[in-house]
């Protein structure tokens, strides 16, 4: 496994946000818990489909309480194009619930009263608390992060909780808040899972992938 000294870790992050000056969040929110809402909603699903179908949600349903009050099939109804729409209405309804019973109807601001909350996992709960308060202790290990881990070689394991770790040990917390993205975009665009395009990416160097198969 590559093991990054400080100076390389920071050049890693330097070159990435060279490479995506625009990387920022994808999902669209205006509060916290429509953040949590459009978190939940992104799961095995698009970015872009959960843009195109929180607009009306949000435009009805505004708090806490008032998605604690839905009626689960109308919920039902209203998410069924992000997909898995039975299981995520009954997270959705069941995190408001327990916002409203246990936080007085506001988000949690910390990782461990938000893994509290149905239907959130410490890969959504980094997200929230990033996009949401502006708070980046860890990394969201989601499918790009974690290809991309296993790829450079910045960590051989597989379980996303083990990759955040390694990624934590290797990259400085001040570099954290850009770290989300960066990697995100850089799955995105040229990491690619079943083609990645070696030849215009920038971080090839520091890839044990290519330097083995370069070799």
């Amino acid at each position: 496994m590559k093991k990054l000294n400080l100076t390389q870790a920071k050049e890693l992050v330097e070159t990435l946000k060279t490479s995506y000056p625009d990387a920022t969040c994808s999902l669209d929110f205006s509060t916290p818990f429509e953040m949590v809402v459009s978190v939940m909603l992104s799961a095995q699903c698009t970015d872009e489909r959960v843009n195109k179908t929180t607009p009306a949600i949000f435009a009805k349903y505004k708090t806490p309480e008032d998605f604690a009050n839905i009626e689960l099939s109308t919920l039902e109804t209203l998410i069924h194009p992000c997909g898995f729409y039975k299981n995520k209405a009954k997270n959705i309804k069941a995190c408001a619930t327990k916002i409203v019973n246990d936080f007085h109807g506001e988000v949690p601001k910390t990782m461990e009263e938000l893994l509290t909350l149905p239907g959130v996992g410490r890969k959504s709960a980094n997200v929230i608390l990033l996009e949401a308060f502006g708070i980046a202790n860890g990394i969201a290990v989601d499918t790009h992060a974690k290809r991309i881990s296993n790829r450079i070689g910045l960590s051989k394991e597989t379980d996303p909780e083990k990759i955040e770790q390694d990624l934590l040990k290797l990259f400085p917390k001040e570099t954290l808040k850009d770290i989300n993205h960066l990697l995100v975009w850089h799955g995105r665009n040229t990491c690619d899972a079943r083609k990645p395009h070696c030849d215009t990416c920038h971080i090839k160097h520091f890839c044990d992938t290519y330097s083995t198969s370069h070799e």
